[in-house]
């Protein structure tokens, strides 16, 4: 949707960025075509405590919690249909390339699948699994994380008379990786610590409250 407003704000999309494994540069650029209206965060904290019930060390953190990351993405042809022309794509296969995209960030390469077969008929004793690329959830700046995905489900409510969807929601949860998974010297591991200075600065530059605005006047 466009506006006439001159000073309005540029709307941002959010997306996922897939890096190539040996470059380490983006190999593709998922961007969504609506931002979801809603994104669930849940941070499970990673305590000695949790583990036997240790007391000598309640407060000690052994790791950055386990983040996790629940969306629907909304993917919708209807407009792009309205203008055939100026749409072939759309008209020939409906949101097929969208639901592809997505779908490919947990589908081994087929040329993998055709060569670790291969290397299997030759007897080869131990066949190394597929690294799928480095995938990167981007919501704004201040939230670049490297993720995996955990939950992929999609919901298609229209189909065009050929049967291609045209109207389809995406539900994805995403486990956001830190260093503990990656390492410091992965790529991956530099992007995620370079999200948590973010973090602490803005938690470093919001406005330290009172003991008076909590209604108590010292601690006990």
């Amino acid at each position: 949707m466009t506006t006439t407003f001159p000073n309005a704000p540029k709307l941002l999309k959010a997306g996922l960025v897939l890096l190539d494994k040996d470059s380490q540069l983006p190999r593709k650029i998922i961007v969504l075509q609506y931002n979801p209206e809603t994104l669930t965060r849940t941070l499970a904290p990673q305590v000695i405590a949790a583990e036997g019930g240790d007391r000598s060390s309640p407060l000690r953190l052994k790791a950055p919690p386990t983040e996790t990351i629940q969306m629907d993405a909304e993917i919708d042809a209807t407009d792009q249909l309205e203008f055939p022309d100026q749409n072939r794509e759309a008209v020939d296969s409906g949101i097929h390339r969208e639901l592809a995209a997505l779908e490919s960030m947990i589908y081994p390469p087929s040329d993998r699948l055709i060569a670790n077969n291969t290397f299997a008929n030759l007897g080869t004793l131990e066949i190394a699994p597929v690294e799928a690329p480095m995938t990167l959830f981007v919501w704004s700046k201040l939230r670049i994380v490297p993720v995996r995905v955990t939950e992929f489900s999609v919901t298609e409510d229209a189909f065009d008379p050929a049967l291609n969807p045209i109207r389809a929601k995406v539900t994805l949860g995403l486990r956001v990786l830190n260093v503990n998974d990656l390492g410091f010297e992965h790529r991956g591991g530099s992007i995620f610590m370079a999200y948590l200075r973010a973090k602490e600065q803005l938690a470093h530059s919001l406005r330290s409250g009172t003991l008076g605005e909590l209604g108590i006047g010292r601690l006990p």
